[in-house]
């Protein structure tokens, strides 16, 4: 594709398309309660409404990633983008609790294969640094600021239409990705000879992914050393050790172990898990503090999101690309993350009487500001070491640390903050305070892991990953930016 113009109407496509999945982790958080009393959940079968989507996405984001390399990017993202449509007109029309989940599964496998090759896409498009750099941007805003942007329209449609239309509005912009992606994004390669997919390796990897997220996700009500998560737990790890066994001797493996002797893949899976896990507690712990402690509806908690989205969209599209041109990787990601961390301490402190003013407004703006400036680097860290046939896999390596790193970082914040509510009741403080008082140590434990990401990412990635050669670039490098002589 060597039209300027269509190279950035297709990334906005690309956007487009895992801004839908991405909203749709977090959108359906705040219509739980009304979903639960129009279709008659009961509370233990509710979970499923979120667990079910979680398991299918988490599960098959690697093999997702594979399948692209070996049949076409552009086929797995096109299909999955109608696989997960079509689920959200069943989930949207759903009467009975069971025809949601049943939805909600099928609206997981379609965004596990829009997420697991976008970025991989976005990389085939794009072999000049700074159109890289930019272009990541974009999609840094997508992936970071999508959850605030979920929290956001969950609030607003529920509270003025029905919890119906959070799904019901994935419809026709999932039919307008479909018809703009079929048109812009480039076709599909050929496939290359001798190329074919690694069955017992998708198998086995598939199903500890599954059984990982099971456990991580039902940890908190089944208790986490409870036979029930310690054996899914316990047999996802089985099941990923005979995977890594299975890759070592395979002459066609889904995922070569090679990858992670690059040291900038293997690094930013390790800040992205923790930076994940402390994302994902934030937005959920603060719109709990919102509702619980200040009493906030709705749609008050969607709008408190707002500062954070639009201070996100600013750094993410205008400034992040510029400092990762001046600076390299190092940097940005240091500052952004430890921003981000300063963050959710300022949260660990916000009192049962607080404001929005003055206890929860300069934490959305830097939270904003942090994840705003970091996630460009994350990526570029994580797809810049890759050849051109395993973009794919790299890319759906990424969200499945990315998506790991979340469900497993909210569920031990979550239970941290009811270990610390529970023992703060039991030593006489009022249920509020207590309540309070929990979400203050969560806050705080996941303000140390942002901090641990930056510190990680700022010491050990490299300034800038080796080069990489895109197909149909001839002489064209794809990699990261050079950086300054004495870059950090």
């Amino acid at each position: 594709m060597n039209d300027k113009r269509s190279r950035w109407l297709a990334l906005y496509v690309l956007c487009l398309g895992d801004l839908m999945i991405v909203l749709d982790m977090n959108i359906v958080n705040v219509a739980l309660p009304t979903i639960q009393s129009d279709l008659g959940f009961s509370q233990t079968a509710l979970a499923w409404v979120v667990n079910a989507y979680l398991l299918t996405f988490g599960g098959f984001l690697l093999l997702s990633g594979r399948l692209a390399d070996l049949y076409g990017a552009k086929r797995v993202f096109t299909g999955g983008v109608v696989f997960f449509t079509v689920a959200s007109v069943a989930c949207g029309l759903a009467w009975t609790p069971e025809l949601l989940v049943i939805g909600r599964g099928i609206q997981g496998l379609g965004g596990a294969a829009v997420s697991a090759v976008a970025l991989a896409l976005i990389m085939r498009l794009f072999d000049e640094p700074a159109d890289q750099a930019k272009a990541m941007g974009f999609f840094g805003f997508v992936m970071s600021g999508g959850g605030a942007l979920g929290v956001l329209l969950g609030g607003v449609l529920t509270d003025l239409l029905s919890w119906n239309w959070i799904f019901l509005v994935n419809v026709p912009i999932g039919v307008g990705v479909w018809l703009l992606a079929a048109r812009l994004l480039p076709a599909d390669e050929e496939i290359a000879a001798g190329g074919r997919l690694d069955l017992p390796g998708a198998v086995l990897v598939t199903a500890s992914l599954m059984l990982a997220t099971y456990g991580v996700v039902g940890g908190n009500e089944a208790g986490w050393t409870s036979v029930e998560t310690l054996g899914f737990l316990g047999t996802s790890v089985v099941l990923l050790a005979a995977f890594v066994t299975v890759e070592a001797r395979s002459s066609h493996p889904l995922m070569p172990l090679r990858l992670f002797r690059q040291r900038n893949i293997s690094v930013s899976q390790v800040v992205g898990v923790l930076w994940a896990g402390a994302m994902f507690a934030c937005f959920f712990l603060s719109a709990l503090y919102m509702q619980f402690i200040q009493g906030w509806d709705a749609l008050q908690i969607g709008l408190a999101y707002l500062p954070t989205c639009l201070v996100m969209a600013y750094c993410s599209l205008r400034l992040s690309d510029k400092l990762v041109m001046k600076y390299g990787l190092r940097k940005p990601l240091f500052a952004g993350l430890t921003l981000a961390s300063v963050s959710l301490g300022l949260f660990a402190m916000a009192p049962v009487d607080g404001s929005y003013v003055v206890n929860v407004l300069p934490s959305m703006i830097l939270l904003g500001i942090g994840a705003g400036i970091a996630f460009n680097p994350v990526l570029l860290a994580a797809m810049g070491d890759v050849e051109p046939h395993e973009s794919g896999l790299a890319s759906g390596v990424v969200n499945t640390s990315f998506m790991m790193g979340g469900a497993l970082g909210l569920a031990v914040f979550v239970a941290l903050s009811e270990w610390r509510t529970d023992n703060l009741l039991a030593d006489g403080s009022a249920p509020l305070e207590a309540l309070n008082g929990g979400y203050q140590l969560s806050f705080a434990a996941a303000a140390v892991a942002a901090l641990a990401a930056a510190t990680i990412g700022g010491i050990f990635l490299k300034p800038k990953p080796k080069p990489m050669t895109m197909p149909g670039a001839a002489g064209s490098e794809v990699g990261q930016p050079e950086v300054e002589a004495g870059a950090v």
